[in-house]
């Protein structure tokens, strides 16, 4: 199976020497403490990161680190329109501090990850997708409206939209309806949905339904035309044939897979 035109995130634990280092990468990144403590500068900002902090990493953005004693990170690296996540969440480098539910899932998905590359085989291909997909939604979540609140202007307060997308999955996406539930008009909601997002509003809930079914799949009684119906695809079909392109294998051959 060639996996070549999926561009996959990448979930993994790292530990940072006290030795001061710099990186610069063409994707987006996020550090997540887990244990003890790093300080890490993005463009010469600099912030402590510990269990209950994170660094949202621009691509492009050059950053400099250096752990803090004994430490264990978990590190997201998310290329562009890898998930559905908006674009503007990473529109700078910003320190934030996770809430409870989102240090528990960091802790959760720690334990099951592993140090170093990503291993080319298909049960750790569906782990990396499955964690960076709830970790994804989990910073929107979490960060989104403290990024919205720093910002000026009319600008789309893009965690409140995620939010309301995810519960009408199932529904037909009516632009209008979502225009209106944000005070704006089509046309010019349409131009905002973009900026904010980095793609139109079909798109992004596209990925955003396939993303969702990750979740799905690792509940046994769901059956594939359930999941279908729940996220929106007028039957097992059309699922099937959107999840095997963007993923590389169908829904049921995915769900088979060692998790």
């Amino acid at each position: 199976m060639d996996h070549s035109a999926v561009t996959a995130p990448s979930v993994s634990l790292r530990r940072y020497g006290a030795v001061e280092a710099s990186d610069v990468h063409d994707f987006h990144q996020v550090v997540l403490g887990l244990d003890g403590a790093m300080v890490m500068a993005v463009d010469g900002v600099a912030h402590q990161i510990d269990a209950r902090s994170a660094w949202l990493i621009p691509a492009g953005a050059r950053h400099d680190y250096a752990g803090v004693g004994e430490n264990r990170q978990l590190v997201l690296d998310l290329p562009a329109a890898s998930l559905a996540v908006p674009e503007r969440l990473f529109d700078r480098a910003r320190a934030v501090t996770v809430d409870a539910s989102l240090t528990q899932l960091v802790h959760r998905i720690a334990a099951h990850a592993t140090g170093g590359a990503q291993a080319d085989d298909l049960d750790t291909r569906r782990f990396q997708w499955d964690a960076a997909a709830r970790l994804g939604a989990a910073l929107v979540a979490d960060t989104g409206t403290v990024a919205e609140a720093q910002a000026s202007g009319a600008r789309l307060d893009f965690a409140r939209i995620d939010r309301w997308l995810r519960a009408h999955l199932s529904e037909p996406l009516r632009i209008a309806d979502l225009a209106a539930h944000c005070g704006f008009g089509m046309r010019r909601f349409h131009q905002l949905f973009i900026d904010a997002f980095g793609e139109t509003p079909h798109r992004y809930l596209q990925r955003l339904r396939l993303d969702t079914s990750l979740g799905l799949l690792s509940d046994p009684r769901l059956s594939l035309s359930d999941i279908a119906l729940e996220i929106g695809f007028g039957d097992q079909s059309a699922y099937t044939h959107a999840f095997t392109r963007r993923f590389g294998l169908a829904p049921g051959q995915w769900r088979a897979l060692r998790h």
